[in-house]
């Protein structure tokens, strides 16, 4: 009996995680004279981006199914 588990779920940080990172790393550092609104962008824009696809595909389910 083999009590090895194959798993394929991905784990680690992602893209815009890593890009967030860097940026609040080249902001403490002093690389960079960003606001904070900024180096923290990679978060709120990928939010802000899900929520507008969520209302987009709302609309189009209200539309369409609307009698």
């Amino acid at each position: 009996m083999s009590n090895s588990s194959s798993s394929s779920a991905s784990g680690g940080i992602g893209f815009t995680g890593l890009l967030t990172i860097v940026f609040i790393v080249l902001k403490l550092i002093g690389k960079i004279d960003w606001s904070w609104w900024w180096v923290l962008s990679p978060m709120w824009i990928g939010i802000a981006l899900v929520l507008v696809f969520l209302l987009i595909s709302l609309f189009i389910w209200i539309i369409t199914y609307r009698h």
